[in-house]
């Protein structure tokens, strides 16, 4: 059975959701016939760098688009002649796909350099996808420069890294360079929403909110996570996703800071004994609530930062912490927040990760 993220991975430009200045600049230049012979894609994980190098080889190599001007114009590959085809399914003679992860000395490269040389078999262009790029030696890269400085005619190369301060200028400098953005939260939801809905999945809207926030705005990492929790029996809900992920919900986080806010010493402890009763990983709850209290008191001290935050919160999740930005105190926020990421540090190592905890709100709620 295939894996619901290579099921739902994007097909044309149109589909590349949440990098809309991207797929625009790459439309007209396949509309122009100006596809460029080397790219760097550089951004987060998931967030569409290789899906998108392979519609660069789809629309390169697309014979619809060689054969119908008409289609031509609309910069999108038509998903139906071999080239695509082929490419999709990954069996494309003429598509290379290299993980220098694995792959990072100059011998390969060295290999690398001998295969441009030759024509494509079957396609009109060849396509070199070399992924997390930033891993290659210092050997390697210097004989991938060659190459960029005089690449064949026949040849498209698409480098993509997670790192991109470790690729060398001299490299991207010869490249035409893409940012690929985190992707908005609302957008992660829709997504899930609509795989949900084409898959027959019952679900809880929350609990694919919690889904794309445990997702930190990869496509890829969301959708595998909605694979996992399918196979569970029943409807996702926020409880089989906190179950799952060891992480608790942003609710859960919200109303805990409230504790917290209010200075309701009883009330904290209590809660967090809880949490830590039904198994929650404390560690990355403590992380959670740091980043919460981070963006309340951000947004205490400027506003205009709501416009980010729209983009990975729901309304009713940005009103939450809106309520709470104009409830604290900035001076008892910025101790707690030292007290928790002093508690965070600890917590990783020690055998009795509540206690680092329960110390800080302690020493930051005793009257």
């Amino acid at each position: 059975m295939l894996a619901l993220y290579r099921k739902y991975r994007p097909k044309t430009l149109d589909d590349l959701l949440g990098q809309e200045p991207i797929v625009e600049i790459l439309k007209n230049a396949a509309k122009q016939n100006r596809l460029a012979h080397a790219y760097l894609f550089y951004g987060q994980r998931g967030s569409g760098k290789t899906t998108t190098a392979r519609l660069i080889a789809k629309l390169a190599n697309c014979t619809t688009r060689q054969s119908d001007p008409d289609f031509f114009k609309k910069g999108e590959p038509c998903n139906k002649c071999q080239a695509c085809v082929e490419i999709d399914k990954g069996i494309a003679l003429d598509v290379i796909e290299i993980d220098a992860a694995s792959n990072r000395g100059i011998d390969e490269i060295r290999d690398l350099k001998e295969g441009i040389k030759l024509s494509p078999t079957t396609y009109k262009y060849k396509v070199f996808i070399i992924d997390e790029v930033h891993q290659l030696t210092k050997e390697a890269f210097n004989a991938l420069l060659k190459t960029l400085e005089e690449p064949p005619a026949h040849a498209i190369f698409i480098l993509a890294t997670t790192e991109y301060e470790k690729v060398p200028s001299t490299i991207s400098s010869r490249t035409q360079r893409f940012n690929f953005k985190k992707v908005p939260l609302p957008q992660i939801v829709q997504k899930l929403k609509n795989i949900c809905n084409a898959e027959k999945i019952e679900f809880d809207e929350s609990a694919l909110e919690l889904i794309a926030a445990s997702s930190e705005g990869s496509f890829r990492d969301a959708e595998s996570l909605l694979d996992q929790i399918a196979s569970l029996q029943g409807k996702i809900s926020v409880e089989n996703v906190e179950t799952a992920l060891s992480r608790t919900g942003f609710s859960k986080i919200a109303e805990m800071a409230g504790y917290l806010i209010e200075a309701k010493l009883d009330k904290a402890l209590e809660y967090l004994s809880k949490i830590n009763d039904e198994g929650y990983n404390l560690v990355q709850f403590n992380k959670d609530l740091i980043h919460y209290f981070r963006r309340v008191l951000v947004l205490k001290f400027s506003p205009n930062l709501e416009k980010e935050f729209a983009k990975i919160f729901t309304d009713k999740e940005l009103e939450q912490i809106k309520a709470h930005s104009k409830k604290i105190s900035e001076e008892k926020t910025i101790k707690l927040m030292k007290s928790l990421i002093d508690a965070y540090t600890q917590m990783r190592y020690s055998p009795f990760a509540i206690v680092p905890m329960e110390v800080a709100i302690i020493e930051n709620l005793k009257k």
